[in-house]
């Protein structure tokens, strides 16, 4: 009950922020997200679409706002992984709400897939909002972080958009059915992952 209650209000701040200030509030709420502050992109970014089917905003600044909040905040938690280090985080990510067990997580992920991880934890939950920090601990290189970033954010923000555009006015059920969208999510990046293995194992021993 506490954290469905949390929850709506949380909502409540991010449909304000959305509605007074447009595009901008999108561009803030995203790097927040991505800079280690747990607020739901499940939340803006369908909001945002539906805003875009009421005709109030457009598709691509939203998804443009989104992608790059995306990608500043990911920055952000990059250079406090690179500087201040994981410490740091433990210390103090409490009072962000930041759980150990989800940047444990993130570590073991981005261990075993290094760089790759960048791209495909911009799409799994618990990860995503941390999969930065491990990168900047390793002293990943920026230019592949941001390439990376960039492109896993503008697929998750444009499914989002798109799923508040064919929602409509009921854009916010995806958080009743948050879990299982996450499942499908995960399951989908599983099919591409081994579509792609497969394909470049043929075009190995094709070679």
């Amino acid at each position: 009950m506490v954290a469905l209650e949390f929850l709506g209000h949380l909502t409540h701040f991010i449909v304000q922020t959305i509605s007074n200030s447009g595009y901008v509030g999108i561009f803030f709420l995203m790097v927040a997200e991505s800079a280690l502050i747990p607020i739901p992109s499940e939340v803006i970014m369908p909001f945002s679409g539906y805003l875009v089917s009421s005709g109030k905003f457009g598709v691509i600044p939203v998804i443009i706002a989104g992608s790059a909040g995306n990608l500043a905040g990911s920055l952000i938690a990059y250079f406090v992984g690179a500087y201040l280090g994981r410490g740091f985080v433990l210390r103090y990510g409490k009072y962000v709400l930041l759980k150990r067990s989800h940047l444990e997580l993130a570590e073991s992920y981005f261990e075993k897939y290094g760089s790759r991880s960048i791209f495909v934890g911009r799409l799994l939950p618990a990860i995503r909002t941390y999969i930065s920090l491990p990168a900047g601990a390793a002293k990943m290189s920026l230019k592949k972080f941001v390439i990376f970033t960039i492109v896993g954010s503008t697929v998750w923000s444009t499914i989002l958009t798109y799923i508040g555009i064919k929602l409509g006015q009921e854009w916010d059920h995806i958080r009743k059915y948050s879990n299982y969208f996450d499942i499908i999510v995960i399951i989908a990046v599983i099919i591409a992952v081994i579509v792609y293995w497969k394909k470049r194992k043929s075009a190995s021993q094709l070679s």
